[in-house]
């Protein structure tokens, strides 16, 4: 029995800080403190401040200490451990309130969030199946075996109103219902775990942190559905999730959690591992069951669903990590409980990667119902640098960018979709004053353009198109029909594209275009961008007033398109050769160098 456990994140933001020497570096220190026999080194998952790590957080106080170096660790052993005096230098700000520490969960970023996907994340080892256990693991399954039928589980899910995480939102208690009436000598079940937006980490954050979860609802929804065998599709760039998944595979056969007469029942179960290249397109589920069968990924038409003829021709239920990472939790407390959880037609939490110009950046879950204000100021503690919020893309480069004006919009399937934008997998990028929301549409376009598969005209030829027009926009080279050639084109797309990739790709450019149309009008007509972002609409000038002759401007110069003479008179631009690239106003001390 150990008196102390020191939790370190083990999770790809703080393995990248350097939390693994981290933890090397307690091993030793507590081994020369003669503590070993005391104290447990855990290396657990994400704790969700990702800003903060290397994170370590010291139970059963509850200590949590951030931004940790392993030049830190003998004082935090010596001092704390040993001694049991925190090391307050060391210590979460936010935690520390008038000379006394606050408990971890009522700090702003924790209070709001309700973990329910990401449960065990930061609390259990994740490659010890021993401590999932411990934690009610595989007691789910353990039900649904010995005190269910198939039909009963399939109803339990469909009772608790849980929706598909990976953005649809597809009842899937329904999806599970569909497969499971369809006869086959053969049905699959498939985890979705490419995550392919831009800044999003919340399915690797789970697959990391809490894996036997993942290997654990996989087993139910086969029982359910009466399937097999599951395939796990994961991005090849995610190594350590993938060798913690391998782990737990190996963990649950050796325990008879997965193979042949699971739980001494009739229900055999297997699971296999397949690595996916990195395509966006393979996030579609055609296209990633055409991956996983050894194809080009690329989407078919629907129908017939997977349901129906999926993987191999087979019927194959198809769900997301978040989704699936809330069905054991919802077996062992029942429908009603999840029920209570959000909003009328949204039941439950979503978890959110939380980045762009934040405080708080990292992973976040809180309720459905809760508004973005909530989400932004309170949780993740504003916008910095006393800049303004602007706008937040929710929902990826499919999603589209939600206006200050609707800073209280809810967080659920059908408010974001009022608002013009969408629930996605979970990204959720802060923009403030600074950002040109023209020049926003035309990076997340640009994304779709490169991961476009290229097998439909409409998504192929037309979001090359509208890149293009966005592109003259930003160049200084737009003409006012431009902005009816994007309501056009994005109107087309969205209507003939052959999946959800295409169809959604023009939400940025639509949604900016509604909300922020002023700013495309300045581009067009005015010839000036408002934020000062687009090189081609900027123009530097030196102020003669402010110029001090130094001439620190021109060395800086790669252009040379600065002359003056030093110590006698003002230097001057010469806006034909300037290239704009911004080196002389980060030379000047003295404020001479403006940017319009």
């Amino acid at each position: 029995m150990y008196r102390s456990h020191v939790m370190i994140c083990a999770g790809t933001g703080c393995a990248s800080s350097g939390s693994a020497k981290v933890a090397e570096a307690f091993a030793e220190a507590i081994a020369n403190q003669g503590l070993s026999d005391e104290v447990n080194i855990v290396k657990t998952g994400c704790f969700g401040l990702c800003a903060l790590g290397p994170i370590v957080i010291i139970h059963p106080e509850g200590t949590f200490y951030s931004m940790v170096k392993v030049d830190d660790v003998p004082e935090i052993v010596s001092e704390h451990l040993l001694k049991g005096r925190p090391v307050t230098r060391l210590l979460y700000d936010e935690t520390v309130k008038e000379d006394e520490i606050a408990g971890l969960h009522e700090t702003p970023f924790y209070k709001k969030q309700m973990r329910l996907a990401l449960r065990n994340c930061g609390r259990i080892n994740p490659e010890l199946i021993d401590e999932y256990i411990a934690f009610d693991g595989y007691q789910a399954l353990g039900k649904v075996l010995t005190e269910m039928t198939p039909e009963e589980t399939v109803q339990l899910i469909t009772d608790s109103g849980l929706r598909g995480r990976g953005g649809a939102g597809f009842p899937t208690g329904l999806k599970w219902k569909f497969a499971r009436g369809y006869d086959a000598d053969q049905k699959y079940v498939i985890c979705n775990a490419d995550e392919g937006d831009p800044g999003a980490f919340m399915d690797r954050s789970v697959l990391e942190g809490d894996p036997h979860v993942i290997i654990e609802a996989m087993a139910i929804a086969g029982y359910a559905t009466d399937a097999s065998k599951g395939f796990i599709y994961v991005r090849a760039e995610y190594p350590i999730a993938i060798k913690r998944l391998n782990i737990a595979i190996e963990q649950a056969k050796a325990y008879g959690l997965l193979g042949d007469n699971i739980f001494g029942s009739d229900f055999s179960f297997d699971i296999t591992i397949k690595l996916g290249a990195g395509a966006f397109v393979c996030g579609e589920e055609t296209a990633l069951m055409a991956s996983i069968e050894g194809g080009r990924g690329e989407p078919r038409p629907r129908p017939p669903f997977p349901a129906e003829r999926g993987l191999f021709g087979k019927p194959t239920t198809i769900n997301n990590v978040e989704t699936l990472a809330n069905v054991p939790q919802i077996i062992l407390n029942g429908a009603d409980w999840f029920r209570s959880i959000g909003t009328e037609k949204s039941k439950g939490t979503k978890v959110f990667a939380l980045g762009g110009k934040i405080h708080n950046t990292g992973l976040v879950e809180v309720p459905m119902g809760t508004t973005l204000r909530e989400v932004v100021d309170e949780i993740g503690g504003g916008v910095p640098g006393g800049k303004k919020f602007k706008a937040a893309q929710t929902g990826g480069p499919s999603g589209g960018c939600i206006p200050i004006d609707l800073f209280d919009v809810k967080i659920d399937y059908e408010s974001l979709a009022e608002a013009g934008s969408m629930m996605g997998s979970g990204g959720l990028i802060v923009m403030d004053e600074d950002n040109c929301m023209v020049d926003i549409a035309k990076f997340f376009l640009g994304f779709t353009v490169e991961e476009s598969c290229g097998k439909c005209t409409a998504c192929r030829i037309g979001t090359k198109r509208l890149y293009e027009v966005l592109d003259k926009i930003t160049e200084g080279k737009g003409e006012p029909e431009d902005l009816d050639i994007l309501d056009e084109l994005c109107e087309y797309i969205s209507k003939n594209s052959l999946c959800q990739l295409g169809m959604t790709a023009p939400n940025p450019v639509m949604s900016t275009l509604k909300f922020f149309r002023e700013e495309y009008i300045a581009h067009v007509v005015d010839k000036v961008c408002p934020a000062g972002v687009c090189k081609g609409l900027l123009s530097y000038s030196i102020i003669a007033d402010k110029c001090k002759k130094c001439g620190l401007c021109t060395k800086v110069c790669p252009a040379d398109a600065i002359t003056g003479v030093l110590g006698k008179e003002p230097f001057v631009i010469n806006k034909d050769a300037c290239i704009k690239c911004g080196a002389c106003v980060e030379a000047c001390k003295f404020g001479a160098i403006v940017r319009k």
